[in-house]
């Protein structure tokens, strides 16, 4: 997959806990705009109802040779997801203090695909855990670099 987006502070809030590939329904303007790269992930996230699963807040911009059809860049765009990773999701974010969250946005064979994940909120301690361990992991891969 061809990644057009990343959504880098999702890794920094939130504990991933499972990874899930969706495809999303668009109209002809919006994916050629994906394909020249005009996306934000940043603050969007997947919610479910009746059985369905919405991308929210993604903001895809207007694509610029577009005629008089002009789609609303903030709308809701419905997720291709099979039945059974609907329902999971779906009991999954009942029984616990989870989100649904976008990852990446890419391209796959022509197609768009979101990459959305079951997350977990970090609390303040585990974020600066997360810094001191990707400063340790950065030392030692200048050490090693060095020698």
């Amino acid at each position: 997959m061809k990644i057009i987006a990343k959504n880098k502070r999702a890794f920094y809030d939130y504990e991933i806990l499972e990874k899930y590939l969706a495809g999303i329904e668009l109209l002809g303007s919006e994916i050629k705009s994906i394909r020249d790269g005009h996306v934000h992930l940043q603050g969007s996230f997947v919610s479910l109802r009746s059985g369905e699963a919405f991308w929210k807040n993604g903001y895809i911009k207007h694509w610029k040779f577009a005629g008089d059809s002009v789609p609303d860049e903030l709308r809701d765009r419905r997720l291709l997801l099979h039945k059974k990773q609907i329902v999971s999701l779906e009991k999954e974010l009942a029984g616990s203090r989870t989100t649904i969250i976008p990852l990446a946005l890419g391209l796959e064979r022509g197609h768009a695909k979101l990459e959305i994940a079951l997350a977990r909120g970090k609390a303040k301690y585990d974020k600066r855990e997360t810094i001191k361990k990707r400063d340790l992991d950065r030392e030692m891969k200048q050490k090693i670099r060095l020698r």
